[in-house]
């Protein structure tokens, strides 16, 4: 009789339900133990180490998995947060910069995610080095932002990029064009963990490669993994060294998140000298932005909570943009000296995100993942700060894309500002259907990117194409059935207009 059964059977005959599940528990964590160390014995000497931190980082996520049950927020405790603590950024504004703007930008370095891909876009490799305006890649705009930086005050920040193992390669390869930039660029991995399978929870990966079958067997483990990886690359501790104190960390794809002097002179100036340990910019909520992650008052910190971790009953309630104001942008300020404390405490705290995931050959796993700003209650003085939309600009569709390529951004040493010429101070919304998505389909379509100053919504959807200087104002919806086609003539001017049936201007 094997020790498993015999463990089931004390359990079943004490009648504990508990006990039972506990027994299964401690059955399955040894199982992965096992499968882990023979992964292990599959790693060459020279990635020996790291993949030994990688697999301990995952054993460690397992457990808690294992250990937390439903949603993780109960919904009664949520609170709204308290007045001051969550500050309008023209008040942050309002204390104007210090004399010596260099010596504060002497202590920062800036951190950009560039972990994803652009398959949601129909692009391979990594998403930073799609073009976005003028030819220039998300990456080009954030040097050159940074190098703006660097000659305007004499300053030496530096660029740090957390890649993934899917972008690691390809970004390096980019990299060796910036030698002549004044930005010196570092780059660290996020770590790399198995996928399981959902119905065995176990790792699907039999060794440490990553090709053949075993391509889709790892994933990155979510951008919460930068505070164990940026520490264990070294960087945290050579940074510190230099004399750094800040990161600004942000979504590569976010064009509105450049380094605010403001908001980095109140961290290094505090108005009530108690150091502020991790800064989190929100915006105002839009009927688009339902979904986004919302600060709240818990248990008397601070705390973001994310749609995925409300309970059912009340997901209405949390997009409400009325009782929910503002969400995470994702841009945050977090105290160097603060990620080495906890981080050798072991005590930041993260919700498990679990996200699911089908397979090219239809296997159902999982990944266990963690998110970058859930670790805002885990530092002293946290403070949300309310900044302008304009801080958020994220690219993640060509919807988006079509956005940031308009005469609606002016361009500027790596920045896209609004133009003075719109009249409003948001963007249009823009919904661009299914033969849009991929972006060598939606660049084809579009001739020349349409005027749009003057617009307030677009909807196009079909086969529609878009001729040289065509403009676009007020709400403009063209709808081409399946089989029909429309053709845009170049110097149309469409202004609340709705296009649809067979549209098609033929030279003869």
């Amino acid at each position: 009789m094997s020790r498993f059964v015999q463990d089931l059977s004390k359990a079943m005959s004490q009648d504990g339900a508990s006990q039972f599940q506990e027994v299964i528990r401690q059955e399955l964590e040894f199982s992965v133990k096992k499968e882990l160390e023979k992964i292990l014995t599959t790693a060459p000497s020279h990635e020996f180490e790291h993949t030994k931190k990688d697999l301990d980082g995952f054993r460690k996520l397992f457990h808690r998995f294992l250990q937390e049950k439903g949603p993780s927020v109960d919904w009664g405790k949520i609170q709204r947060p308290p007045e001051d603590s969550i500050q309008p950024y023209e008040k942050i504004k309002a204390r104007g910069l210090p004399d010596n703007i260099s010596s504060v930008l002497n202590k920062l370095v800036v951190v950009k995610l560039n972990g994803g891909l652009g398959t949601s876009m129909g692009c391979k490799g990594p998403k930073s080095l799609i073009g976005v305006r003028n030819e220039n890649t998300f990456l080009d705009l954030t040097v050159q932002q940074i190098e703006h930086l660097n000659k305007s005050y004499n300053t030496d920040v530096p660029l740090v990029l957390m890649n993934s193992f899917n972008t690691d390669e390809d970004t390096k390869k980019i990299l060796q064009k910036y030698n002549h930039c004044r930005v010196k660029i570092y780059t660290f991995n996020q770590s790399r963990y198995p996928r399981i399978n959902k119905e065995s929870l176990l790792p699907v990966a039999k060794d440490v490669s990553y090709s053949g079958e075993n391509t889709e067997a790892w994933y990155p483990p979510g951008h919460g993994d930068i505070y164990a990886s940026f520490y264990n690359s070294g960087l945290l501790d050579t940074f510190i060294g230099e004399g750094k104190e800040y990161i600004f960390v942000s979504n590569i794809d976010n064009l509105g998140a450049t380094v605010d002097l403001y908001i980095l002179n109140h961290l290094m100036n505090p108005p009530n000298g108690k150091p502020c340990e991790f800064v989190m910019e929100v915006t105002n909520k839009t009927r688009a932005d339902v979904k986004g992650g919302t600060l709240t008052q818990y248990e008397g910190k601070l705390r973001l909570v994310e749609i995925a971790q409300v309970p059912k009953a009340h997901v209405d309630e949390f997009k409400s943009v009325s009782k929910f104001k503002i969400f995470n942008t994702n841009n945050l300020w977090i105290s160097l000296a603060a990620v080495k404390r906890l981080q050798e405490q072991n005590a930041i705290d993260m919700e498990i995100i679990v996200n699911p995931k089908t397979l090219d050959g239809g296997l159902n796993v999982i990944q266990l993942e963690t998110a970058v700003g859930a670790a805002i209650k885990s530092f002293e003085n946290s403070l949300g700060i309310n900044v302008p939309r304009s801080r958020f600009l994220p690219v993640k569709t060509t919807s988006d894309l079509l956005l940031v390529m308009s005469n609606l951004y002016s361009l500027n040493a790596g920045s896209l500002t609004m133009s003075e010429k719109r009249e409003f101070p948001t963007v249009p919304l823009v919904k661009l259907g299914s033969s849009f998505t991929k972006v060598q389909d939606y660049l084809r379509r579009f001739e020349s990117i349409p005027d749009m100053l003057e617009l307030d919504h677009l909807t196009v959807s079909g086969d529609v194409t878009f001729g040289k200087n065509v403009s676009l104002k007020g709400t403009v919806i063209i709808i081409a059935n399946h089989g029909d086609r429309i053709d845009i003539p170049p110097g149309a001017v469409l202004e609340n207009k709705i296009v649809s049936g067979n549209l098609r201007i033929l030279d003869h």
